[in-house]
């Protein structure tokens, strides 16, 4: 297969494109040190600033998606920004010469990946859902190859075109199936916890969940003392909630809680918590199984065909993690919380079943399958 040395990776929007677009970006590297791997990327979206941090270079394009209210006056520009990024994507190509292109999803992956094929450059997709979005829906049957980090995308995609490789994770993140038991104490110092107590890590995604936070606060509000949860809190309640949460923790001083709007120490966060109750996005459930934690559900109501519900499924049916609707989660988290720290044993078994679903070897197969293609 031939080596890379040339490959731009698009999309982004939100932490579930920008994780497993670094992670291909991180395999690649790793095989080949020298190879120039740039990103490009929505102007005002969250992977211009996680990108950079991460130690690539990424270009933006004036790109949004279409409001769902036909009638928004914000649809009005979206012609003018899609030609406006077609224009700077074939000019990115034309300066860059990539031996492939990579899409991850979200709003800059179509321009670039549109111009891609029509200059016959190598396309590759990694769809991390068993339902698309409309970006990678559009792309379906242009590009040459798709690598599903889930089952069920011959709905979508040709299926002589689908790899199932499971959703690529960062290097740090994989390290934890390997790290020894002993490095939970780096993880409470780095987070300002103690041993003395079991730690419940609560996320809702890289831009948060209102619910989850409220069902936190509703804990909090009737327990706000360690000594009467019996827990602490790692909490990380989303950027755009943080200021919020923030002021709200003000109001009501608690002790035995970390809050954090995003965290980039994910390993970090997981090796500390004894317990996770998380969203049920793709890259979530990748990651939860690699951990090998046992975990609450609870799929978004806000996404496409109730996709974080199937998402959520293929732990609940092996027995790894426990499912809770958005509409109970506000009332029932915490008891659900206190009945699994209650029994160990079932936790222990709920972890060995987390990680039968794991896949560690995600990036390196992406990274085959782009060997390939340009080979």
């Amino acid at each position: 297969m031939a080596a890379l040395h040339n490959v731009i990776v698009s999309g982004g929007g939100t932490g579930g494109h920008i994780h497993p677009a670094l992670a291909i970006a991180d395999e690649i590297k790793r095989r080949n040190p020298d190879a120039q791997v740039r990103f490009v990327g929505a102007l005002g979206r969250m992977e211009m600033e996680k990108v950079p941090a991460a130690g690539y270079d990424i270009d933006g394009l004036w790109i949004s998606g279409i409001d769902r209210s036909l009638t928004s006056t914000r649809n009005l520009s979206f012609p003018f920004k899609l030609i406006s990024s077609l224009w700077k994507a074939r000019r990115l190509l034309r300066k860059h010469r990539p031996q492939a292109v990579v899409g991850v999803g979200g709003f800059a992956s179509g321009p670039l990946l549109d111009q891609a094929v029509r200059k016959g450059i190598p396309t590759l997709i990694q769809e991390q859902n068993s339902f698309p979005g409309i970006t990678n829906r559009l792309l379906a049957q242009r590009v040459q190859r798709i690598c599903a980090g889930l089952p069920g995308l011959e709905r979508w995609f040709p299926a002589d075109r689908i790899v199932q490789t499971g959703n690529p994770l960062r290097a740090h993140v994989c390290a934890l199936t390997e790290a020894p038991a002993e490095r939970q104490t780096e993880a409470l110092a780095h987070w300002g916890l103690n041993a003395d107590a079991p730690v419940v890590f609560v996320m809702g995604g890289s831009l948060g969940a209102q619910s989850m936070n409220e069902a936190v606060q509703t804990i909090l509000s009737k327990q706000p003392r360690l000594s009467e949860r019996g827990y602490q809190l790692l909490w990380q309640c989303g950027a755009r909630y943080e200021a919020a949460c923030q002021a709200w923790l003000q109001a009501h001083p608690c002790d035995g809680v970390v809050c954090s709007g995003f965290i980039d120490r994910m390993d970090l966060a997981y090796q500390a918590a004894d317990l996770i109750a998380s969203r049920a996005g793709a890259m979530s459930i990748a990651e939860l199984a690699l951990v090998g934690k046992p975990s609450i559900l609870v799929p978004s109501p806000h996404v496409a065909e109730d996709h974080q519900t199937h998402n959520a499924r293929s732990l609940t049916e092996l027995g790894g993690a426990v499912l809770l609707t958005d509409q109970d989660v506000r009332t029932k988290l915490g008891g659900q919380l206190n009945a699994l720290l209650a029994d160990p044993d079932t936790c222990a078994t709920m972890g060995r079943a987390m990680r039968q679903a794991a896949r560690p070897d995600a990036a390196a197969a992406v990274v085959d399958e782009l060997e390939q293609l340009v080979s």
